[in-house]
């Protein structure tokens, strides 16, 4: 199905740009900083089937995102999905409430990626960071990144498309660089020398495995949240979703694998700069600082990635009038939000000033209840409610993966840990407050009478009522 261009924005992306913003968006710098996590969640070698079982939730989920957006391919994402889903019995509360989440947690994963951009450049600039975190120069310095990527994202969707091209090469560059410095000195008995209990502690630390793993996928729906931009979205958008899914499980297993070929589990399970130490060790340390720099520019792009597509949550929420008004402003010349860019380098820039683990724990235990859990549900809800609904892309064995999905996701809220599962209930709590009183004032669900609209099935291709 090729869809009409909505206006304000430019149906530039294609199959291959749309699959490199979310692969560049998936990788950055999340496997450098957290595979020694995952090693020392699942106590040895056994790590590295970790991202395997991760992959298996992501492609499950991936078939939601998949249908989802083939159907509804709109700039928004989640939000148009929910929107049209839940309209039926809750008027506007579901997608406000996504919103309200989505501006917190999309820019706290960029968070992670700036933390780890300023981590990995403690290799070359030791200044910059102090014992395992970011010393008060490091956190001036993330600031400034976060400052450089909103300036970068300043400019047209065909400009981006060919700047994520180029991103997506050094990306690529970087991690295949460590792979094949560390299988080019690979030692089988590190890689494969598994404790005597591996299995015991594997599924002991599953939860925590999964929760890394799951935060190192995120992004393979950067291309759902750009689909008023994606050319040919009911083909384009879940060939990028799976192609980026399985290509980046592959990149992962094999620079897992690559790390314990080189580095001791035991040693490699606290380092900060894993891909620089297997580096030093292999190629020497003038290599080592090459690459370094290669990983921080593979970061950036992460961030980068990530506030592209992100921006564009509250500006189509905010034009279907189900949040702030001001964050529908568009450029008036180079055609993105304006405001919703702003405001998530603000909130990306207040996470980098925390730690990773807790930054990562936080933004998990957020998104799970409101995206991924309401969205599962309404693949069926829309299957129910909105028959004609034209979809150029039906989920396959449907509903398995959905199943598969939202055992994964519930799994994953469990093991995120209890302060940010109260955290998480808080936040909402919050977001159902506010909706009542924005609601109040706009006489909306519960306080009037709502129309319904559906917008995809009435107008295909369209991103709003």
């Amino acid at each position: 199905m090729t869809s009409p261009t909505v206006p304000g924005f430019e149906r530039r992306l294609g199959l291959f740009q749309a699959t490199t913003v979310n692969m560049t968006q998936m990788c950055g710098i999340g496997p450098f900083v957290t595979i020694p996590a995952m090693i020392s969640a699942l106590q040895g070698p056994q790590a590295m089937f970790g991202w395997v079982i991760g992959a298996i939730i992501a492609v499950a989920d991936g078939l939601v995102w998949a249908e989802l957006g083939a159907a509804m391919p709109g700039a928004g994402g989640t939000y148009l999905y929910l929107r049209e889903a839940f309209q039926y019995r809750t008027g506007r509360l579901m997608p406000f409430l996504f919103v309200w989440s989505a501006v917190l947690f999309i820019p706290l994963i960029m968070s992670t990626g700036v933390i780890g951009l300023v981590q990995y450049g403690g290799y070359l600039w030791p200044a910059l960071v102090h014992g395992k975190g970011l010393s008060t120069l490091g956190h001036v310095v993330a600031v400034g990144v976060v400052g450089l990527v909103v300036l970068a994202l300043y400019r047209r969707i065909g400009d981006i498309g060919k700047i994520t091209s180029i991103f997506f090469v050094v990306m690529l560059v970087s991690v295949l660089g460590v792979i094949v410095a560390a299988f080019t000195h690979f030692h089988s008995s590190l890689a494969f020398g598994f404790p005597h209990d591996s299995g015991s502690k594997f599924f002991t630390g599953l939860g925590a495995g999964l929760v890394i793993a799951i935060y190192d996928y995120l992004g393979y729906n950067t291309s759902a949240y750009l689909g008023a931009e994606v050319r040919d979205p009911g083909r384009v958008i879940p060939r990028s979703i799976i192609y980026a899914i399985l290509g980046i499980m592959g990149l992962y297993f094999l620079l897992q694998m690559g790390v314990l070929g080189v580095v001791p589990w035991q040693e490699a399970k606290d380092s900060s700069s894993v891909a620089s130490l297997v580096l030093e060790r292999t190629w020497g340390k003038g290599v080592a600082q090459v690459f370094t720099v290669g990983i921080i520019i593979t970061a950036f792009a992460s961030v980068f990635a990530g506030l592209l597509g992100g921006s564009r949550v509250p500006y189509n929420a905010a034009r279907d009038k189900v949040f702030l008004p001001w964050f529908g402003r568009m450029h008036p010349r180079l055609h993105f939000p304006t405001v919703g860019l702003y405001a998530m380098g603000v909130v990306t820039a207040i996470g980098s000033l925390f730690t990773l683990t807790d930054v990562i724990s936080m933004l998990t235990a957020v998104f799970v209840l409101v995206q991924s859990v309401a969205q599962i549900a309404a693949v069926t809800v829309l299957r129910i409610r909105q028959p004609n609904l034209p979809r150029p892309y039906k989920m396959w064995l449907y509903p398995l993966p959905s199943l598969v999905a939202l055992a994964g996701w519930i799994y994953i809220y469990q093991a995120a840990g209890l302060k940010p599962i109260l955290l998480s209930v808080a936040w909402l709590a919050a977001g159902v407050i506010a909706y009542l009183a924005w609601a109040r004032a706009e006489q909306a669900w519960p306080f009037g009478h709502e129309e319904i609209h559906e917008a995809f099935a009435e107008h295909p291709g369209q991103a709003s009522a």
